[in-house]
């Protein structure tokens, strides 16, 4: 969840550890700090807040170094305050630590350190480990960090210097995700992901777990915790500085809604061959004709990836006739039962390092399982751990409250859906190239409604004071509901539910009333369940509710049932959670400006979530 950077070489380390966290504060801002090194000398500031506050401190303790690391915390063990900030120290503030993720036996450890007599300043998980490394130091600084990892139960992305060993920068890795850039020989970036290092170099190195990385002026040096050299290949990022820029917008989340008819075409390119009537996964590779044998799937993945992997169930299920199963990571993981062959396990995640997600890929590989990954971030963990995959390549996503993941998540199932009911003939081959040929519309469909944004605007003004709202959808849009609800949740912290539509008279009508909106999704008019929804509005209006409908463009009977109504474009059915989701986006974008809330770094959440 935090934000770790680190740099070694010629240039003032500064400028780029604060340019490296203002590109993180995205994975916690809950405070910020920074430690230097200059010739045997540790400095180092701290404070609660985000980047701009450490930034502001700066302008009167000016550091000095080329050898620093930084910090900006997301907090699991202590309140945000200057004390529990990152850097941690040992007792004689010599070596300094930054860490992403969690000690898990962190109280035992610590009082092992007092009764060796350590003495402890924060309220931390984290301080345990600038002090156990100091106290296996015996002049060789990796190997008393071996030895202190060696006794470390739990997940840590760490990066540390000491000042009695002034030209070294170590990193180490377990369960939370580190990236190398390599600007030169002797010249490197460490951080917790990508976006922190493209503005330098595009040439990376990504450790694996039980990796630990020695850097200095010299070069780099990995090895494993029981000191076994190991050569790692560079990889070159392909995003460029403008896709972690906002581009003229406001926030980042509005830049990735209005980024989807593009990361939507980049989730098509070349998959979608109409002419053929097939669909190309080339990530899957000869594991497509394998899986449309399967008895069933599951999908495991959190968040909105799990809402993305329920739309799933509903495509897989309806047009593939695959049974199918969608767990949460957090739960799947933990639950006593046997990893079946005759399963096809998928996972979901846009950040490739999500912590649920990534342990319940684990548990099905250690069941001698096939796991196959839906991931936008090229080399995350979970990118390389599965048996194969396919990419979103819808670019970094910035903004916490996901939104363009969303929507190339649900493409890439709808492709492989319609690749999964090829090889099954559940569908004739002309109703599948009807399917095929309403899927390359979707792009331009979504940018139809983006261009009416300002009606959502509008709405957004006239409800943003209400305090509780309720989400209905049936059938494929039960989960876009799930999601509409999610979105407004995170970013304007309203009360929000998402249910099925026929649900709400099993105990949420209760809570009808004038200040209760209800959202429903009423569109697809020729659906068989599309007068059950209408049943449902004239449930809620018999109560005095106000209603906002998403309907189909051509629809004019609902306007006589409902308070408000935003049209979308007609498509075929299974895809419509691709064109409801966009206007429920921007309202939730919309409401959380008018109420002032800060949309881009919701209070309490993180971009990637790397601990349990």
């Amino acid at each position: 969840m935090c934000g770790i950077i680190g740099y070694i070489g010629p240039k003032n380390a500064i400028p780029i550890l604060l340019n490296g966290l203002n590109r993180l504060e995205y994975r916690g801002y809950d405070s910020v700090g920074v430690s230097l090194i200059n010739q045997d000398e540790l400095s180092y500031l701290k404070t609660k807040g985000r980047v701009a506050a450490l930034e502001e401190q700066l302008k009167e303790k000016r550091l000095q170094g080329n050898l620093g690391i930084g910090h900006s915390r997301w907090a699991t063990h202590g309140q945000p305050n200057e004390i529990n900030a990152h850097p941690q120290f040992d007792c004689q503030k010599e070596l300094a630590l930054v860490h992403n993720g969690i000690i898990e036996n962190y109280t035992s450890l610590k009082k092992w350190l007092k009764q060796h007599g350590h003495r402890f300043c924060s309220d931390t998980d984290t301080e345990v480990l600038p002090h156990l490394i100091r106290e296996y130091y015996q002049g060789d600084l990796l190997l008393a960090v071996q030895q202190a990892l060696h006794l470390v139960e739990g997940a840590y992305g760490i990066a540390l210097v000491f000042s009695k060993e002034p030209d070294k920068l170590i990193v180490a890795r377990y369960g939370s995700p580190l990236v190398i850039g390599v600007v030169a020989r002797g010249e490197y970036i460490v951080a917790s992901d990508p976006t922190a290092i493209i503005d330098y170099t595009k040439q990376v190195i990504y450790l694996d777990d039980g990796e630990i990385a020695v850097l200095t002026r010299q070069g780099m040096k990995i090895v494993t915790l029981d000191n076994v050299r190991i050569d790692k290949k560079i990889q070159v990022v392909k995003w460029n500085l403008e896709e972690i820029a906002k581009s003229g917008f406001p926030h980042f989340m509005l830049k990735e809604i209005f980024e989807q008819p593009k990361t939507i075409t980049n989730s098509l390119r070349g998959r979608l061959l109409v002419k053929e009537k097939d669909i190309s996964l080339g990530g899957l590779g000869d594991w497509l004709d394998r899986i449309a044998k399967v008895k069933r799937v599951v999908i495991a993945a959190c968040g909105t990836s799990w809402h993305a992997g329920l739309v799933g169930e509903y495509l897989f299920e309806n047009i593939a006739n695959l049974p199918t199963e969608v767990e949460y990571g957090s739960e799947f993981r933990y639950k006593q039962i046997s990893i079946d062959p005759s399963v096809a396990y998928f996972v979901i995640s846009q950040s490739g390092e999500t912590a649920d997600t990534l342990q319940s890929l684990r548990k099905i590989k250690q069941g001698k399982g096939n796991v196959f990954g839906i991931v936008n971030t090229v080399g995350s963990t979970i990118a390389r751990e599965t048996t194969a995959g396919v990419y979103l390549h819808a670019g970094p996503e910035i903004g916490v409250a996901s939104t363009k993941s969303f929507t190339s998540q649900v493409t890439v199932l709808a492709l492989l859906t319609l690749a999964l009911a090829r090889r099954r003939k559940t569908i004739p081959l002309k109703e599948l190239e009807s399917r095929m040929i309403a899927l390359q519309k979707i792009p331009q469909q979504v940018a139809s409604i983006l261009k009416q944004h300002k009606k959502i605007k509008a709405l957004a003004k006239k409800y943003c004071r209400y305090n509780n709202f309720l989400y209905l959808g049936r059938g494929y849009n039960f989960p876009v509901a799930l999601e509409g609800a999610l979105k407004l949740k995170e970013i304007s912290y309203i009360h929000a539910e998402g249910y099925p539509a026929a649900e709400m008279k099993h105990g949420p009508i209760s809570l009808i009333d004038r200040q209760m909106p209800v959202v429903v999704l009423a569109t697809d008019t020729e659906d068989v369940i599309y007068q059950k929804v209408i049943n449902n509005i004239e449930e809620i209006k018999a109560r005095q509710g106000r209603i906002i409908a998403i309907a189909t463009e051509g629809n004019k009977q609902i306007t006589k049932l409902v308070d408000e109504v935003f049209y979308i474009p007609k498509t075929n059915g299974y895809l419509t959670p691709l064109l409801n989701v966009i206007p429920l986006q921007l309202l939730s974008y919309y409401i959380a400006v008018q109420r002032g809330c800060d949309v881009d770094k919701p209070r309490n959440l993180a971009k990637s979530v790397t601990v349990e």
